[in-house]
């Protein structure tokens, strides 16, 4: 009996943690969500700060209960482009914001195309003759590319301005594949679809060196042009082609050598920066040296959120990589998509249908999927119109062909008319490990794709034949929507991917534009005002324990400034770990894929951790 006890008094121990545990988890998360909540009441009159302590995106990615036990979460917020661009337009008209103030010491960028867009909105913020005040402790091209259309520049005397341009060194797997005895079954179509690469090379092709080169160059002048443009002092061609030297004509002070080439206007650390901002719109006499009166983003954002009034246009964002079934948000889900779609073409009250696009594709059955939703909308009459944000590639592209009319952004990222499928097997790992595999077929698809033994010529010649097809479909619909010949298609495919200004001139789009202007066109196309939209956006509903421990870990964090050496350390990590995380998504599926993996949107959610914990078991060990 007193073994009997003993279990007893463990398993009611074990019980009354668990629930502590779970009290304490709920009441943090719910602490935490409404401590974050946004209070329109402290909204007032001073600065409007946007200290953007994360990354700008197309649609928030629904935090997973698991990365959050394990700890593998990103600590960074992440900031809707939408609702950015709403709080400047609106502070641009707002008699109570008198400056806006650019806090971008936390900032981790947010592609191109929708920098661009933010910075139309600071611009218009300037023109409505309110000052914007910028500070960081570096900047780099994405920080920068939102600073420079401010008024005042600051950088801390400790920092530094390096602008580094598109382009990376990325991994290829080919010699860990051969150590390890892997066999990568590599089907494709387009001599440019350069994903299959890291697994059949050890280095670049010259087909995918071109095209990457080519890419990146446009980009890199788009970048150049803009700043330029908004900041036409700063020096900008020296600093980028000898920073090293022009550091050295400044006696090795970095943060000097920008401030002598008008990068930046002044320097100084945080509290003096705030000082400077407290001298036009004030600060309470019992606040902290770096304090001034300001209404913080999310704040204003609850102040004044976007009309729900006038007639409905659907707006459908495809964000992420594009897979099957259903999926939450910032991962595009086939499923999820396209009831959403069907769901709202059923509703008699909406008047149009926009297709936000911001993912480099996916499952080709899932984007089909997708596009035959948009066309019900097409069916019922209602007009649709495409918008393109930073990627719209392969997969992103093909359901792009739904639209009446398409809009990109010179930046935008598109094309990648290719398919390719990679299938893993391990016949030759194996036996070093004393295993072996034998059986018996019935015919010559019993097993297959056998992953112990390795593919037969039937299943080989299966899946090529499967992935021509898919890519005659693709060029074939591509065609037919663009007003070319399939052979037109072929020539600018082969999975090569443009930017937005070429794809313009070859036709792959039709219209340089943001997503207002697409709405706009909407509204045109279904004889409604403009300015009388009500914005319905069609996005999955993050989950009741997703949306609590969303609010638990990005709470308002503090602001990481920190040097920017390790800022761009940190960026080529997520980049390196990119390659990894791709690897781990070939196992996963699906076979066949419209994918456009050099795409930045593909970028992954896990930690640079991961993928040196990686290394360390599989290389090292």
């Amino acid at each position: 009996m007193s073994f009997v006890a003993r279990a007893w008094h463990v398993l009611v121990t074990i019980k009354d943690a668990l629930v502590l545990i779970f009290m304490l988890l709920f009441f943090g998360a719910l602490y935490a969500l409404l401590s974050s909540s946004p209070n329109p009441a402290k909204s007032r009159d001073g600065a409007l700060v946007l200290a953007l302590n994360g990354s700008i995106v197309e649609q928030k990615q629904a935090l997973d209960p698991r990365e959050f036990l394990t700890g593998t979460v990103a600590a960074n917020g992440q900031y809707l482009l939408r609702d950015v661009v709403h709080v400047l337009e609106t502070a641009a008209k707002d008699d109570d914001v008198k400056t806006v103030v650019l806090d971008l010491d936390g900032f981790s960028g947010g592609g191109q195309a929708a920098l661009s867009r933010v910075g139309e909105a600071l611009s218009a913020v300037r023109k409505a003759n309110k000052p914007i005040y910028a500070f960081a402790t570096g900047y780099s091209d994405d920080s920068y590319q939102l600073a420079a259309h401010a008024s005042e520049i600051w950088l801390d005397p400790m920092g530094a301005a390096l602008f580094t341009g598109p382009g990376g060194a990325q991994p290829y797997f080919k010699g860990l594949i051969d150590k390890i005895g892997v066999t990568a079954n590599v089907y494709r179509v387009g001599k440019f679809k350069s994903f299959i690469e890291p697994y059949v090379r050890t280095d670049q092709s010259p087909e995918a060196k071109q095209a990457a080169q080519a890419l990146t160059g446009a980009l890199w002048a788009n970048w150049q042009d803009e700043v330029g443009k908004a900041r036409p002092k700063a020096k900008l061609a020296a600093l980028i082609a000898d920073p090293a030297g022009l550091t050295a004509a400044s006696g090795g002070d970095m943060s000097k050598t920008a401030l002598d080439n008008g990068i930046v206007d002044k320097l100084g650390d945080y509290t003096s920066f705030a000082k400077r901002v407290a001298t036009l719109v004030g600060a309470d006499s019992d606040t902290r040296a770096d304090d001034f009166n300001a209404t913080e983003f999310e704040d204003y954002l609850a102040a004044n959120p976007p009309s729900m009034r006038g007639s409905a246009i659907g707006i459908a964002t495809i964000a992420g990589e594009i897979v099957d079934g259903n999926a939450p948000s910032g991962v595009a889900g086939g499923d999820t998509i396209a009831n959403l779609i069907l769901d709202a073409v059923a509703d008699e009250d909406l008047k149009a249908l926009v297709v936000r696009v911001d993912s480099p594709g996916g499952s080709a059955l899932a984007s089909e999927k997708i596009r035959l939703a948009i066309l019900q909308a097409k069916a019922k009459g209602l007009p649709v119109v495409v918008s393109m944000g930073n990627v719209a590639a392969s997969g992103g592209y093909w359901v792009s062909m739904a639209g009446d009319v398409v809009f990109a952004d010179p930046s935008t990222i598109t094309g990648s008319i290719g398919v390719f499928g990679i299938i893993p097997t391990f016949e030759k790992v194996i036996p070093k490990v004393g295993i072996s595999a034998d059986g018996v077929t019935t015919t010559p698809l019993s097993g297959q794709p056998d992953v112990l033994r390795g593919t037969n010529e039937t299943t080989d010649r299966l899946i090529q034949s499967g992935v021509e097809d898919i890519y005659r479909r693709f060029t074939s619909l591509v065609a037919a929507n663009r007003k070319m010949t399939v052979a037109r298609v072929d020539e600018i495919g082969q999975g090569r991917v443009w930017d937005g200004g070429t794809a313009r001139q070859i036709g792959l789009v039709d219209r340089f534009g943001s997503l207002d202007d697409a709405i706009a066109e909407a509204a045109k196309r279904a004889k409604i005002e403009p300015n009388s939209v009500q914005r319905l956006y069609l996005e999955p509903e993050p989950s009741f324990l997703s949306g609590l421990l969303s609010g638990m870990v990005h709470a308002k964090a503090p602001v990481d400034r920190t040097d920017i050496f390790t800022r761009l350390i940190r960026q080529q990590q997520a980049y390196v770990t990119t390659g990894f995380h791709d690897a781990t998504r070939i196992i996963a599926g699906p076979a066949v894929q419209v994918r456009c993996m050099e795409c930045p949107a593909s970028a992954p959610t896990q930690n640079w951790q991961s993928f040196y914990s990686f290394l360390s078991a599989k290389v090292f060990s």
